[in-house]
Formats: structure tokens, C-alpha cells, sequence
């Protein structure tokens, strides 16, 4: 099936070929303006073809890719349309909804205080909700199918929340936390009201999970910096890394670039979904949410990647940018999240075979991976199929962007890992 598609693409590569021409073009001036040396034409014309093809056959309506090492941007590929078949072609600068990406963000955020002394990683997190001060741990259901809860046995830390060990998880991969949801529907309105809406799966630090960690973190930011969760990443991160183009509400020119997301259907197309309404919001999420594009987001990676600062702007010291790439869950595991809902997320087991561990906002690759990315790279991606790696060890930065549901659409994983693998062949032989 695989190769059927490609066939198929490279006949349909012709009418992609003046938004590939215009992606060089733009490609050459931006590595001249970065006093980055291009990888070779031959080199990089071979990964310029695969996403070509992938557009064309289909496996993602279009996208925008990035990478980046200490010299700057090492490659550019801009393929594809903002909206299949009938929108305009993707560009560098199109605004892409990336979810879970901004994860690493509020980590940072969150990062930020613990420098200054204002939060510990291994106190108990400060009581700004009953969910973090006296936190209930789901301990399965009695005959009738009531929840059966219970007090945690340890206090949630930050390394907690920030680790996914926490016991929060997300419904999306958690039959146990879509059984609880619906026990409590059933229950009387009484005991329903003071069931608590958001308990823990397990005890803090028993085991991984990806979940709603992150969100409280992002509460946590806005509770000790008293500043808005926008508003604080905007003054302390956004602005200083000068990313323009992220942000949870966007402007009605922003809203012109935005790219369109789509789904993918049963026979597998892609069929392309209604826009979004923006609407008024009071409150933001540390957990997704976010907005952005390639550009800016290569930024905040490059910024890890140098330690903390890019550009002459410090935004964490040394030794903490490093810590969010070590270990931080010791022995335990990440697992694979099995999906309950297939039409918003396959199973994510990105890498299989291959130990996983979990730092502050990043999974953490332990092995090499074949043709790719090197032991101790760090990675993660959003609901929309963005993704993104660095890679310590070859001092590489780089991001993926597209917008199709469900998540781990195996199309855009097969163009993501494509993508990745040409970029380690390019470099090498740069």
C-alpha cells in the first residue's frame, strides 16, 4: 500500500511544484540570513521529494517542517496546502493549532519559579484546589458500580505533575477514568456533588501516565506568579525568544495563515473540517490549548537546546535546561496509551522496542533509533499530529507540523519519521 501511494503522489507532484520551488527559494534566503551553511542540493532535494510525494498521495494535506542545529537552520520544507484541494499553499509562516506542545512551555514556566525560589519540585505543591491539597485516589467501585475513593498516600510534588506520575490522566487513553465519569452520572445528585471531578488513577509516583498533570501546572504558575497564564508566558518566554506567532488566542490576521485540520476517514482520505470559532475565553490551560508556528517554535527547541539561552537571551539557567532532559521518573516506565476513542487518537507507542523515560516536558528516548534520532533525544508532539525532537548528542532541533485527527495518524507518522530519517542522511552527509 505503501509504495502504491508514492507512485501515486509522484504523479501528482506536478501541481505541487511551484509551492516546492517557492519553499527553496525561501529556504536558501533564510539560511544565508541565519550564516548557516545549506546541506547539499542532491542531499536535500531526496528529503524535498518524499514530502512532496507524501502531500500528494495524501498522507498529510500539507505541512511545514524544520531543523535546525548550533548553526543555525539546517533545513526548511514547506509542502502541500493549508486546506486539501482547495486552499492556499502552506507557508513558512502558516499558525497551526499544537495542543500538548505547549506542555514543555508551561514546564518551562514553571521552571522559571523553581530558579527563583518560589516553588520546590519535591515539596507537596501548594494547596490551590481541594484536587492537589487533599487529593482522592480512585480505588475501583462497589457492587452497585459506585467509585470507591480513598486518601492518596503521599502528597502530589511538582515532579508529580510535571512527570505525568502524578495520577491524573487523561480520559482520552484511560478506560478507569471514563468508568469513574460515568459511575457518577449514575450516582444520586448529593453524592454526585461532592464526588470529586478530577481524582487521581494511582498514587502519586507509582507509575506513568500521560494525563492532566500539566494543567494544574499551568494553575500553579498563574497562583504564585500572580500574573495570567498568557500574560506570564508572554512576558517571560514569548516575547523574549521573539515568537509573535504563539499564543492561545489568535489575531484575525493570524487567523488568515491559520491551517485548516482534517480528519481522516474510513477509506482513508483526508476530509477537511470547519474552522474553529474562537470564542471569548476566561481561563488557559498549561496542558494545550496553544497556537503556533514552525518559526517560532523551532525557537523555544533551539533555546533548549543551547542551554537556556538563544540568542543572548537567558530564559532558564544551564543546569536547569539540562535537568528537563535527564531522567526525572527513575525506574518506571513510560507505557503505551491505549486509545478510547479511535476517532480522536490511535495508540501512541511511537517507538516500540525501545525504552522510554520521562524528563520535565519531554519523553525521553533511551536507544538510538534506527537512521534517526540519538539515544537521550527528547520529544513529544500534539493532538493534530505536530510533533517535534531534539536531539543532544547531534545537536539537532527540529519540528513537524500538520493538522489531521486522529493523533498518530500512521500517514503523518510515516511522513514524520521520513522526514526524519532524510534529515539525519542530509547532515551526514553535509
Amino acid at each position: 500500500m505503501t509504495q502504491h501511494a508514492s507512485r501515486r503522489g509522484i504523479l501528482k507532484t506536478i501541481a505541487t511544484l511551484a509551492v516546492a520551488t517557492s519553499a527553496s527559494a525561501n529556504f536558501a534566503r533564510i539560511t544565508r540570513a541565519e550564516g548557516a551553511s545549506a546541506p547539499d542540493p542532491k542531499t536535500r532535494s531526496q528529503i524535498d521529494a518524499v514530502l512532496r510525494a507524501a502531500t500528494a498521495a495524501g498522507d498529510v494535506p500539507g505541512l511545514v517542517t524544520m531543523a535546525a542545529t548550533d548553526a543555525g537552520i539546517a533545513y526548511e520544507g514547506i509542502f502541500g496546502r493549508r486546506r486539501r484541494d482547495s486552499g492556499p499553499a502552506m507557508t513558512r509562516d502558516t499558525v497551526f493549532r499544537i495542543a500538548s506542545m505547549v506542555k514543555p512551555i508551561t514546564s518551562v514556566a514553571v521552571l522559571q519559579l523553581v530558579e527563583q525560589g518560589k516553588l520546590s519540585l519535591d515539596a507537596p505543591v501548594p494547596a490551590i484546589d481541594p484536587a492537589l491539597g487533599a487529593p482522592q485516589v480512585l480505588d475501583g467501585f462497589d457492587a452497585a458500580g459506585a467509585p470507591r475513593l480513598r486518601p492518596a498516600l503521599r502528597p502530589i510534588t511538582l515532579r508529580h505533575l510535571l512527570t505525568h506520575t502524578s495520577g491524573f490522566t487523561y480520559r482520552l487513553w484511560d478506560t478507569k477514568a471514563i468508568q469513574y465519569y460515568k459511575a457518577i452520572l449514575r450516582l444520586p445528585p448529593t453524592a454526585a456533588k461532592v464526588a470529586p471531578a478530577a481524582p487521581l488513577m494511582f498514587d502519586p509516583g507509582e507509575r506513568w501516565q500521560y494525563g492532566a498533570g500539566i494543567n494544574w501546572v499551568g494553575r500553579l504558575v498563574e497562583s504564585i506568579s500572580g500574573e495570567r497564564l498568557d500574560v506570564y508566558f508572554r512576558k517571560y518566554i514569548l516575547d523574549p525568544l521573539g515568537m509573535k506567532d504563539t499564543a492561545f488566542v489568535i489575531s484575525p490576521q493570524q487567523r488568515t495563515r491559520e491551517a485548516s485540520l482534517h480528519r481522516r476517514e474510513p477509506d482513508g482520505s483526508l476530509k477537511p473540517q470547519p474552522v474553529e470559532r474562537q470564542v471569548p475565553r476566561q481561563s488557559y490551560s498549561g496542558g494545550g490549548g496553544i497556537y503556533s508556528t514552525a518559526p517560532d517554535y523551532l525557537t523555544f527547541l533551539r533555546m533548549l537546546m543551547q542551554g537556556g539561552t538563544f540568542d543572548g537571551v537567558q530564559i532558564l539557567r544551564p543546569d536547569t535546561a539540562a535537568l528537563m532532559g535527564q531522567n526525572q521518573i527513575g525506574k518506571i516506565d513510560v507505557g503505551v496509551l491505549k486509545t478510547t476513542a479511535p476517532g480522536l487518537s490511535n495508540d501512541v507507542d511511537f517507538f516500540p522496542g525501545i525504552g522510554r523515560k520521562w524528563g520535565y516536558g519531554h519523553m525521553i528516548t533511551m536507544s538510538a533509533v534506527a537512521d534517526g534520532r540519538s539515544a537521550g533525544s527528547l520529544t513529544w508532539g500534539g493532538l493534530f499530529n505536530t510533533y517535534y525532537w531534539i536531539d543532544p548528542s547531534r545537536r539537532i532541533a527540529a519540528v513537524f507540523m500538520t493538522q489531521v485527527l486522529p493523533f498518530a495518524d500512521h500517514g503523518a507518522l510515516r511522513t514524520y519519521r521520513a522526514f526524519e530519517r532524510g534529515i539525519y542522511r542530509t547532515l551526514k552527509a553535509g
